[in-house]
């Protein structure tokens, strides 16, 4: 870690630190006294059950229950009714949780214990927020979670919250210190369309100068610290062992604490992490190829030997699925197929988001009324990166090294049609290898070799990559293609071996294909990657 990131670390632990209550009974009084100069509108109370499959008396707030930021004042965009579609989407905490999972994780047992909220103080756009799951019996462990895209601090709550309360895992998540977007319009220069059909525009919160993506790692780190601390106020005693999870771009934060600050952790799990580095792979490079060939490829009636299904597959991703394919206007056009639903709701606004942070004076859209593809299909990153100062520099603050301190698993779906697995997951698993001095062929063998020679070596922790065939980056895809497979089931896994890996030295599964229908298994069939992206 850099002198200055260790100055940093420094500062908020002191922080953290300082006069710390020690009170008789552990409860809410304790935790809001501890929190009251680090946190703004903290709320605490103790539930039942902390579930957020608890109907009964439900944990995860309602969609646009925030409606300002931390000082009250409002939030920009359309005021509407909660849950419609056309509200500004600050906070949906319940959309939230879905995103990166197709349905709650089951569990027998209420989990009675503490939720406490907040916004972080020391955040001067009022945007920072956390969240704290303590349970009654608890197991002296710790869960920080990572948050996908923009969204809330409840977006990990099917996936990893109902799944470490119900073992006695205390839980942590934050928002990476900022909301999700708002309605606009193309006449403001931070707008992103949705679609390239869509005739909305959204304005995301990270776009605005006061919220780089190096902020994404920052949260990460102070909410970790945070968390450490209020266990000890509730409990007495410091977490023995604190693990870190996140999906998408919550598995990026996951990827850099371990980067920037494994001190503070014993592992994590990194599930379909963003990769990024500056000379690429990246998503600015990634994208437009994909948004480019689409509407041509659906021209073509899909026909995958042509050339706009043959420049999408060349730019690293997985084949298509269609079950019906048609001319008509888009977003019609695209239901029937896997690239269509990554087209529809991902590919051009992701791209417009991280070329508005990094490359601000590229011209995304043009005229619309003379060109409605806009720009961006045609963005060159590699040729901005010369010719226009600072956008190089700028993703290079961002990059995920693979220098990690501390063990990681990254579970990845070979299906991943917005993070592409060649593109992504064995990207970074190549930047692993590559900080230690070693390099790997395109099927992973000496990955496999070297994890195993660094699974108890603390200078290079154990790391693999394991590979869910069929898997995508959206769970609920599985609904429309049931082709596809649930990667949860196996990040969770992944997760159980890495405590037993932590705290029972037991050996972790090599890097391996997970087959459609397998698991994670000690003797894989398919060591390193899958041969085949997809299976019918």
């Amino acid at each position: 870690m850099s002198t200055r990131n260790t100055l940093i670390l420094g500062m908020l632990l002191a922080l953290l630190l300082c006069a710390l209550p020690r009170p008789a009974a552990a409860g809410c009084p304790e935790i809001l006294a501890f929190l009251a100069d680090k946190a703004v509108g903290a709320t605490c109370f103790h539930a039942d059950d902390l579930r957020t499959n608890n109907t009964a008396d439900p944990i995860t707030p309602a969609n646009n229950f925030i409606t300002t930021f931390a000082d009250s004042t409002p939030l920009p965009g359309p005021h509407c009714p909660t849950n419609s579609p056309l509200c500004g989407g600050g906070v949906t905490p319940a959309t939230d949780r879905g995103v990166i999972s197709n349905g709650p994780t089951p569990t027998l047992n209420a989990v009675p214990g503490i939720q406490v909220e907040g916004w972080f103080a020391h955040d001067p756009s009022g945007e920072a927020r956390f969240l704290l799951r303590l349970p009654d019996d608890w197991n002296g462990r710790l869960v920080v979670a990572g948050a996908s895209g923009t969204r809330s601090e409840f977006n990990g709550d099917f996936a990893w919250s109902d799944y470490v309360l119900p073992k006695g895992y205390a839980y942590a998540s934050q928002n990476k210190g900022v909301y999700n977007l708002y309605f606009s319009t193309s006449s403001d220069p931070l707008a992103c369309r949705l679609n390239p059909s869509s005739p909305f525009f959204v304005h995301f919160f990270d776009n605005d100068p006061q919220k780089p993506f190096t902020q994404w790692t920052q949260y990460m780190i102070i909410t970790t610290l945070l968390a450490q601390e209020a266990v000890k106020v509730n409990y007495h005693r410091h977490p023995r062992r604190t693990y870190a999870v996140g999906t998408s771009n919550g598995g990026y934060q996951v990827r850099r604490a371990l980067e920037e600050a494994p001190e503070l952790f014993d592992g994590g799990v990194d599930w379909e992490g963003t990769f990024v580095d500056p000379k690429g792979p990246n998503i600015l490079i990634d994208l437009p190829p994909a948004i480019k060939n689409f509407p041509d490829y659906i021209a073509s009636g899909c026909d995958p030997t042509k050339p706009p299904a043959q420049n999408i597959l060349a730019a690293g991703y997985p084949p298509d699925i269609v079950t019906t394919c048609t001319t008509a206007t888009p977003p019609n056009a695209t239901a029937g197929t896997l690239w269509g639903r990554y087209s529809a709701s991902f590919w051009e606004v992701t791209a417009c988001q991280w070329q508005k942070r990094f490359d601000p004076t590229f011209d995304t859209y043009g005229n619309l009324a003379v060109n409605p593809a806009g720009n961006l299909p045609n963005y060159d990153y590699l040729s901005r990166i010369h010719t226009v100062r600072g956008v190089f520099r700028s993703v290079d603050k961002v990059e995920t090294t693979g220098n990690i301190g501390k063990p990681l698993i990254t579970v990845a779906g070979t299906m991943d049609a917005l993070l592409p697995i060649k593109r992504g997951a064995r990207a970074y698993e190549a930047s692993v290898l590559a900080s230690r001095g070693h390099h790997h062929d395109d099927e992973g063998e000496d990955a496999r070799d070297h994890d195993r020679d660094g699974d108890h070596d603390r200078h290079h922790p154990a790391y693999r990559l394991y590979e869910v065939q069929n898997g995508n980056h959206i769970e609920a895809n599985v609904n429309f293609f049931p082709q596809l497979v649930i990667i949860q089931p196996h990040a969770q896994k992944a997760f159980d071996l890495l405590v037993d890996h932590v705290e029972h030295h037991q050996p972790l599964p090599a890097s391996q294909c997970i087959p459609k229908g397998g698991a994670i298994s000690q003797s894989p069939t398919e060591p390193g990657h899958c041969a085949s992206l997809f299976v019918p």
